[in-house]
């Protein structure tokens, strides 16, 4: 028996073959989404995202879930030099990266991302929104060239809220017209989505605010358009998180009767999967022990599960499968450390820790190194 063999006989659902709606994958090992800051200035992909992506497809991952990117032209980007997908420009700076991909074996999703609240650098807009004028916690991030507060966000009217439907929808018919394999909406990490989900970003009175079920609204309404933006055959996910980048240790204060109401009306919005990030992700969802918050996707949302979160070795991340709980699961830091970590588990050979050292430098460009 080959060593290939033997490793893969070790790990036998990381390495069966995967599906998500229709899309088939070659495993079930995907790469997370990492914001990088590494387009142009006006939102265009150029070669060193290309050269970013190649290399995990050709690394052996299944999966490429991008970079979250913007799809407005209006109060959407939160990052300078972050891509976009809203315009003919940015939609024929992806096709290249796509081929590449493609012709690596891999397939690759967009993630399309709002910042809201949270937008520290957006060259279409001065202001930011949120669904209350509520300033964000913490600071902008630094290593994405933000420095000081969040400014307070200006109170969005139901026409900014159907424009973020319009534009979420928009953006997903684009991103199947560059020749993606599907999106995923971002409702997670305190960015807009999450901020309408989340009880003190959100003092709504109207029928956004209030309740769970009320807050939960805009996140339904954003899948079900992007479901009629793209048709039945095209894939369409959402990822859900309790944490947010500017307040990391947030929980659901329903604890997970929250879950329940969430994840049971994202399973009947049109989605096709629910993919969770939590810090560690095989851990229990809220205090006192109890399930993780993959299992609770599952249990709820019966929708197939893709799981992020310091599942950073072959075994965790073989357990988190063989539970039942996932159908996917996505690296971040250990592919960051190791973009063949496909290639390397298959082979038996060791992996690289993560070094944050060695990817980021301190201007607003964030750059990965080892291109």
């Amino acid at each position: 028996m080959s060593n290939q063999q033997a490793q893969k006989r070790k790990y036998p659902l990381l390495f069966s073959e995967g599906r998500l709606g229709t899309l088939k994958l070659r495993n079930r090992i995907g790469l997370a989404p990492m914001t990088r800051t590494s387009a142009e200035s006006n939102g265009v992909p150029n070669e060193t995202m290309e050269k970013y992506y190649t290399r995990y497809a050709k690394g052996g991952f299944a999966l490429l879930i991008t970079e979250g990117t913007y799809p407005d032209e209006k109060y959407s980007q939160g990052y300078l030099n972050q891509p976009g997908i809203a315009n003919e420009e940015q939609i024929a700076g992806w096709m290249g990266i796509i081929q590449r991909v493609h012709d690596a074996g891999a397939k690759i999703i967009c993630q399309l991302m709002h910042a809201g609240a949270l937008s520290q650098g957006n060259i279409h807009a001065q202001e930011t929104i949120g669904p209350s004028a509520v300033q964000p916690k913490g600071e902008k991030l630094g290593f994405y060239g933000g420095e000081g507060a969040f400014s307070v966000p200006r109170e969005m009217s139901k026409e900014d809220i159907a424009d973020v439907v319009i534009g979420f929808a928009q953006a997903a018919k684009n991103a199947k017209d560059a020749g993606f394999d599907g999106i995923e909406i971002h409702g997670a990490n305190g960015y807009i989505l999450d901020q309408f989900l989340t009880d003190y970003t959100n003092q709504r009175e109207d029928e956004y605010g209030g309740n769970t079920e009320s807050r939960l609204r805009l996140l339904v309404e954003t899948a079900q358009a992007c479901r009629k933006a793209v048709g039945e055959d095209f894939l369409v996910g959402i990822r859900i998180s309790q944490s947010k980048v500017n307040d990391y240790t947030h929980k659901w204060a329903g604890g997970e009767e929250d879950a329940r109401t969430i994840f049971t009306a994202l399973g009947k919005a049109g989605l096709d999967f629910i993919h969770v990030t939590e810090y560690h992700a095989d851990q229990p969802a809220f205090k006192g022990g109890g399930p993780t918050l993959a299992a609770l996707a599952k249990r709820y949302g019966r929708l197939p599960v893709v799981v992020n979160g310091n599942l950073n070795t072959p075994e965790q991340g073989e357990e988190m499968l063989q539970s039942g709980q996932v159908d996917v699961i996505t690296l971040g830091k250990a592919a960051l450390a190791n973009k063949d970590w496909v290639s390397k588990v298959a082979e038996g050979k060791l992996l690289e820790d993560f070094d944050p050292q060695r990817f980021f430098v301190p201007d607003a460009r964030v750059k990965e190194f080892e291109l």
